[in-house]
This record gives C-alpha cells, sequence and structure tokens, in this order.
C-alpha cells in the first residue's frame, strides 16, 4: 500500500465540518528549509479533495500541516467575535517513519480552543 498524507477540520463550536479553510502542507528539506509541497481548500465536508501527498511523494521525514483558522473563524464567527480570532495559523508538526502508512491528521477547532489527534 503506498503511503498518503490526508486531514479534515471540524469545527467543534458549531459542529459542522469547516469548509473554505486553507491548507498547506510543508516539509523540511536538507538544508533545513521549510518547503511548501502541496495546499487546498477544505471542501463542504471539510476535507481536502483528494491527499495532500501520496505514493512516492510521500517520504520519511518531518512535515508541518499549517491551517489558516484565522481568515476562517473571522468569516464564520463575523457577528460573534468582536475582535481578531485568538489563532492565526494553526501549525501541526509530525514525522513520517513508515512512507506506507496512512497518515490522517485532524484538526478539531473552534474560536477557544484547537486539538488533533492521528486518525485513520
Amino acid at each position: 500500500m503506498a503511503g498518503r498524507i490526508t486531514t479534515h477540520v471540524l469545527d467543534t463550536g458549531r459542529g459542522k465540518p469547516a469548509a473554505g479553510m486553507q491548507i498547506e502542507l510543508y516539509c523540511i528539506t536538507g538544508d533545513n528549509t521549510w518547503e511548501l509541497v502541496a495546499e487546498s481548500l477544505t471542501n463542504e465536508n471539510g476535507r481536502s479533495v483528494s491527499p495532500l501527498l501520496e505514493g512516492p511523494e510521500v517520504v520519511p521525514g518531518l512535515y508541518e500541516l499549517r491551517f489558516g483558522a484565522g481568515v476562517y473563524l473571522k468569516q464564520v464567527y463575523n457577528s460573534g467575535i468582536s475582535e481578531q480570532p485568538l489563532w492565526d495559523i494553526i501549525p501541526i508538526r509530525f514525522r513520517i517513519a513508515d512512507a506506507e502508512q496512512h497518515y490522517h491528521i485532524p484538526l478539531l477547532v473552534a474560536p477557544g480552543g484547537y486539538s488533533t489527534y492521528r486518525g485513520s
């Protein structure tokens, strides 16, 4: 089985998928700089349309998902947030040891907090 990296975002404040959130996936290069390798917007189900990376593009190493939570929260909670959202870009850094596995990294987000876990 070829490896892949996927994600989805749930808006726990509303109890719904977070549609329209910008997602960027970076990996660290040999010279210790972050390189953008994929980007997507979440669809109506809070997911990217396809895996962010899959097959031979998935290699062992250090990766970081960056979720554009600030723009999303401001748009969705416009009338409920009197100031700028607390969260702006939410980075989730993770390591791929086995490039043949499926790495599903979800984000649960609300105006007051966020969490993540390794999904299936």
